[in-house]
């Protein structure tokens, strides 16, 4: 059985991590596959946002440390460095956007690649939980990078320095997700979301996301000067004159990435 399911919907794709008898936890084949997921998504045109979600009734018991420990600790990386790194942080990263969608638990790795996305949504259920602290390790899969920048500084230690879990409510009253949703409808709601992102230009799309990322990793002052004439390069596309037409005409826009 695939540990990763992909599946289209118009310019939609939904990654679905699939070691449900497991947990989700990550084993080095489940890795592999999910990096080629997410190298599917990024080297498809047609395909504007992505959707990443665990079947069963948890997103992820982390990585299977009896397996991935002992990889790494011998200089595997993660992901293979010549696809996208699901976790942002390698050669190759991900241009276009990814909602999350999590229920039950979800544990140090699956806190991260909810970290590395853009929209997180999750079900009233989740537990989430940063623990490496309590194995004697440290979450290097870009928690410490993200997480004080997400939640503020205290919020961030309060997790990561203890290991405890935090719930659903307490992930969105400190802006770690942005939507709880019922359980058993949190993945109807991130495709939800990731259509709506995906009628819109996917050029603007993937523009916005480029600035603002720029601004956290480079500085305010160093995107202010990129800003128009990132702002020209669009006006000058296909999908801008299409934008245009279709405020003249009160109408959505048809863009095709152009």
């Amino acid at each position: 059985m695939e540990r990763i399911t992909v599946e289209r919907q118009g310019h939609v794709i939904r990654i679905g991590l699939n070691r449900p008898e497991k947990r989700n936890a990550f084993d080095l084949t489940m890795l592999d596959e999910l990096s080629a997921a997410y190298t599917e998504y990024e080297d498809d045109a047609d395909l504007r946002c992505g959707v990443l979600f665990a079947s069963g009734d948890h997103f992820t018991a982390g990585l299977d440390l009896a397996e991935v420990g002992p990889a790494v600790a011998s200089g595997r990386t993660l992901f293979p460095v010549d696809r996208v790194d699901p976790l942002g942080l390698g050669p190759r990263r991900l241009t276009k956007p990814m909602v999350v969608a999590v229920q039950g638990w979800c544990l140090t790795i699956g806190v991260e690649l909810m970290l590395a996305a853009d929209i997180r949504v999750a079900a009233e259920d989740t537990r989430l939980s940063q623990l490496e602290v309590k194995r004697g390790i440290f979450p290097f899969g870009g928690a410490t990078l993200r997480f004080p920048a997400l939640s503020g500084w205290g919020n961030a230690m309060r997790w990561m320095l203890t290991g405890d879990a935090l719930d659903a409510a307490e992930a969105y009253r400190i802006g770690l997700v942005q939507e709880v949703a019922p359980v058993g409808e949190v993945l109807a709601r991130a495709t939800a979301l990731a259509q709506r992102v995906a009628l819109q230009a996917p050029l603007a799309v993937q523009v916005t996301m480029a600035s603002a990322r720029a601004a956290l990793t480079e500085g305010v002052e160093a995107e202010s000067l990129r800003l128009t004439e990132r702002a020209r390069g669009l006006m000058a596309t296909e999908d801008a004159a299409e934008g245009m037409r279709s405020f003249v005409e009160r109408r959505n826009g048809d863009f095709k990435g152009r």
